[in-house]
């Protein structure tokens, strides 16, 4: 069985590639990663708070979610 062996990372990357998606690797992936989970939380709440049922709930957040991960995705890319 291979040992399995973490990711190399080029010089001053913030992230690391893993599956298609991005990992925080330094201190400054986490500083835009953690951001990026309290506004998924923040709008989740707010968007649950302010509808009546769930449907329209998840129209809402739909687009913001969408957004925010097309954004992040395209940092993360930048910086790893």
């Amino acid at each position: 069985m291979k040992k399995q062996q973490k990711p190399k990372l080029r010089k001053g990357a913030w992230f690391y590639k893993v599956r298609g998606s991005y990992l925080p690797a330094t201190w400054q992936g986490w500083l835009t990663y953690v951001p990026f989970i309290m506004f998924l939380l923040w709008s989740w709440g707010v968007a649950m708070s302010t509808q009546t049922n769930t449907n329209a709930a998840l129209i809402i957040i739909f687009p913001a979610w969408i957004a925010a991960a097309v954004v992040m995705t395209w940092v993360a890319s930048k910086k790893s």
